[in-house]
């Protein structure tokens, strides 16, 4: 049994600069705008059997811009990052530089108190492997940035340190098709 999954990443929530860990800000005034922007262009996606969503504020209000109306998957939920939610990486690395690059240079170090990050991948990789759907379903789900980014680690199978190697843009998209522990990823083109 094969299906086809679509992840959309969130639209943006705040400037790059502006970005902290464990961010649950909603959209903001030019990533809802952005969001309203790709609606035409992603409303194809709205026919997908499943429709799935990330926790955060902005999966859900991107997920309902682009009309998905989604339903929330608490597995989807970005990497907990224990003490450092809510901090920017500057203020973290200020305050502690050598667990910052503990956490940079080994994917099961846990220097915040959080999830790890092969653990949050695995847990990702776990949520797609479980998805029930006919064969050759279509399913879409808005997600953070790092959800997205610990899915294509899990589905084709790179070592968590290529993580850091992958930029998902606000509203991109990447196409999974598969099924548990066979996954493709296809990159479509004009």
């Amino acid at each position: 049994m094969t299906f086809r999954l679509t992840l959309v990443a969130a639209g943006r929530s705040s400037s790059r600069l502006g970005e902290r860990f464990g961010d649950d800000r909603p959209l903001d005034p030019e990533g809802r705008l952005a969001a309203e922007r790709a609606a035409p262009a992603l409303v194809p996606l709205a026919a997908a059997e499943l429709r799935y969503c990330s926790p955060s504020a902005r999966s859900r209000e991107t997920g309902d811009a682009l009309g998905f109306t989604p339903l929330v998957q608490l597995a989807l939920r970005d990497c907990d990052m224990g003490r450092w939610a809510g901090r920017s990486l500057a203020d973290v690395m200020a305050r502690e530089p050598k667990e910052v690059d503990a956490w940079l240079g080994d994917p099961r170090s846990v220097p915040h108190g959080g999830e790890s990050l092969h653990a949050f991948i695995m847990r990702i990789g776990g949520w797609l492997d479980t998805r029930p759907a006919e064969d050759n379903a279509k399913m879409v789900a808005v997600a953070d940035p790092g959800v997205v980014r610990a899915a294509l680690m899990y589905a084709i199978k790179a070592p968590p340190h290529c993580y850091w190697n992958v930029d998902i843009r606000p509203l991109s998209t990447v196409t999974l098709t598969g099924r548990a522990g066979e996954w493709r990823l296809r990159v479509d083109g004009v």
